[in-house]
């Protein structure tokens, strides 16, 4: 089986321009399909941009809204999977999600976040209930989470049993916390078996300074391709031959004791 070939768009685009940000996307998936990428990453909440304060109910939509037919537009023009983060409404409920849109521009999977980090979240989302969420892309079983959610070994591990390869967390990782990037997000990969792709914002957005350091993961715990901290599209591989290999040698998810862990729920 073939690599994926993987872009990670490290944006913040335009906070409240939905309209600039999707111009932004569409440049960026013309970049990476001309890399022979075959699925593009944009961060947390980029059709809308983060720092949106009391916007975020106007700006909010359902997840077959406007910017998901504008998305999967451009997966089609430029023949590549793509992942977004968006403040998704239900009814009277809002909910920070991330949504992957195939080559074909058919809805693969939308994710809820399930743990809100910090005030602006909490006063403006409703949390998501559903941990595994995942759709089959070229081969790879691909999971999706958000942000602080890949903080929790728990979200990960449960990935991890349920078959996830590649796992697709767009993130708006802020200062001071720029450690989850360099060290909690390679350790998750290792310890879970899995390719993890975290795709942050960067610079100053509101109260918020994001700190870029987007990544691509292996199994290993080695980091494939890793951005600065400025605007960047860095592009790396997702080798299954490698899962694989690095699986069977690996023994943490052989090894596990289940019957041990009942306290940690």
């Amino acid at each position: 089986m073939p690599s994926l070939r993987t872009a990670l768009l490290q944006s913040s685009g335009r906070p409240g321009a939905v309209a600039e940000n999707l111009k932004a996307l569409d440049e960026a998936a013309a970049r990476a399909a001309d890399a022979g990428a075959r699925l593009l990453v944009a961060p947390e909440l980029f059709l809308t941009g983060y720092a949106i304060g009391d916007a975020v109910p106007e700006l909010a939509e359902p997840a077959d809204g406007p910017g998901s037919a504008a998305i999967a537009e451009i997966a089609v023009r430029h023949g590549l999977a793509v992942l977004y983060g968006y403040p998704e409404r239900d009814g009277e409920r809002i909910l920070n999600a991330s949504q992957l849109i195939g080559a074909d521009g058919v809805r693969l999977a939308n994710y809820r976040k399930t743990h809100l980090f910090g005030c602006f979240e909490q006063e403006w989302f409703t949390p998501g209930e559903q941990t595994v969420v995942q759709a089959d892309l070229d081969g790879l079983r691909i999971g999706l989470l958000i942000c602080y959610d890949v903080e929790f070994p728990e979200n990960v591990r449960a990935h991890a049993l349920a078959g996830t390869d590649l796992l697709l967390v767009p993130t708006a990782q802020m200062h001071p916390f720029q450690f989850v990037a360099e060290s909690v997000v390679p350790v998750r990969a290792f310890e879970s078996q899995m390719y993890v792709a975290y795709v942050n914002r960067t610079g100053p957005e509101g109260e918020f300074e994001f700190v870029g350091l987007s990544c691509l993961a292996g199994p290993d715990g080695v980091v494939r391709t890793r951005a600065g901290r400025g605007e960047e599209l860095v592009i790396g591989e997702v080798d299954p031959e490698f899962l694989a290999a690095s699986r069977a040698a690996n023994p943490y998810l052989a090894d596990r004791r289940p019957g041990l862990y009942g306290s940690l729920a």
